[in-house]
């Protein structure tokens, strides 16, 4: 006689929870005896101890913060890590107490962006044996996301701007900076144009650019244990790529250089006219910087209980 499947539990019926229809349990696999190690145990690499420091938004003495390659469906996500390749159960006590600094220092940093309500803290840790620690933050506004799930949605949910999000690494490294360490996330920089550049692209243009895919919490490679899995995904650990820098001052776009030498008049005609030549072009405006927040906020408030809590 084949057993009866498990019922599905209640809180599919959830409001946070993302999915509807017809679901079934999956069928539980037997145990093992023995579980394969994770990145950084046994004779597996370890991408926490091999990513360089340009890969983080911002870097101390013994704590680094990374967040994913590029944007993702909720405001922000970000990964604290130590520096020494510990887990969070081998901490020694000077780590230990640092640790909860530095959870507050960073939920409060996340909590400041503009349209984040709460911030949920996460560890896993079966994909990686070097202490990881996950900082998502939920939407204002957006109660459905409220609870256990929020993770399931960042995988859902479309991707931010990549203007917004750099803009948010950059506010959150500054936060951090303001206690120490170094912030390596910038905001984004203006992108200078000829006018005759400003136009849209055509719908053919358009449709030709492939859409990038967002990386989610849940598809992280430090969340997954199956090694097999892990080389199919990119890695985490890679900081945000370097925008493409802004012209010199006085220097024009290529699109617009041409246009610019025909247009202007010889020295020769200005003199003519009574005028003098121009001895140079005027400066540009300089590179708009993120404003850096002057302290932490007072008074954290409680964490809120969920109606799934």
């Amino acid at each position: 006689m084949p057993d009866t499947p498990p019922s599905v539990p209640d809180f599919t019926q959830w409001p946070s929870f993302p999915f509807e229809g017809d679901l079934r349990v999956k069928q539980l696999d037997d145990p093992v005896p023995f579980e394969p190690p994770r990145r950084g145990e046994a004779d597996r690499e370890c991408t926490a101890c091999n990513a360089p420091d340009e890969a983080y938004i911002w870097v101390g003495e013994r704590w680094r913060v990374r967040a994913m390659d590029r944007p993702t469906g909720l405001p922000m996500v970000l990964i604290l890590e130590s520096r020494s390749h510990l887990d969070l159960g081998d901490l020694p006590n000077l780590l230990a107490a640092e640790l909860g600094v530095m959870t507050v220092r960073l939920e409060r940093a996340v909590r400041s962006l503009d349209g984040v309500a709460r911030v949920h803290v996460n560890r896993w840790g079966d994909g990686s044996a070097h202490l990881h620690l996950w900082f998502l933050a939920r939407p204002y506004g957006r109660l459905q996301l409220r609870g256990t799930f929020l993770s399931l949605w960042d995988s859902i949910l479309p991707p931010i701007s990549e203007e917004q999000w750099r803009e948010n690494l950059a506010m959150v490294a500054a936060w951090l900076a303001e206690f120490g360490g170094r912030p390596l996330a910038e905001p984004p920089r203006i992108q200078w144009q000829a006018p005759s550049s400003l136009s849209s692209p055509s719908p053919e243009i358009a449709a030709e650019e492939p859409e990038e895919e967002s990386v989610s919490v849940i598809e992280a490679a430090d969340e997954i244990p199956e090694s097999d899995a892990a080389a199919d995904l990119s890695d985490p650990s890679a900081g945000p790529s370097e925008p493409d820098p802004a012209p010199e001052a006085g220097e024009l776009p290529q699109s617009g250089q041409a246009d610019a030498q025909d247009s202007a008049p010889s020295d020769a005609a200005i003199s003519a006219q009574g005028g003098t030549p121009n001895d140079g072009p005027d400066d540009s405006p300089a590179d708009a910087t993120a404003g850096e927040d002057q302290g932490e906020r007072e008074n954290v408030p409680g964490a809120a209980r969920t109606p799934e809590s």
